[in-house]
């Protein structure tokens, strides 16, 4: 479950509403050898404040591997052609703070 944050401005869909932490390598993913090697504690616990439209959408169309291996940066998120997409229809949409 994702903290929430103040109100801000969404990196990913540039709306003002409020923020959640989004972690950029899924908690599910920190006790897995792979990430226990190649990551310090404080590299796991990186994340994006996000709107929560912007979060569920990078969590539905991708799975906590493919968002752990392949998404670990805010800049490769926003390079998604698919994520992109999302987040410029996420932005066109009307906010409720």
């Amino acid at each position: 479950m994702s903290k929430k944050l103040a109100a801000g401005i969404c990196p990913l869909c540039h709306r003002y509403t409020r923020l959640t932490f989004h972690h950029l390598i899924p908690k599910k993913m920190h006790r897995r050898s792979f990430f226990r090697k190649h990551f310090n504690r404080e590299q796991l616990n990186e994340g994006i404040a996000i709107c929560r439209q912007c979060h569920n959408g990078i969590h539905r169309f991708y799975t906590e591997m493919e968002l752990a291996k392949q998404y670990r940066t805010i800049e490769k998120l926003q390079q998604d052609e698919k994520l992109n997409k999302y987040f410029s229809w996420v932005g066109k949409q009307a906010i409720r703070l």
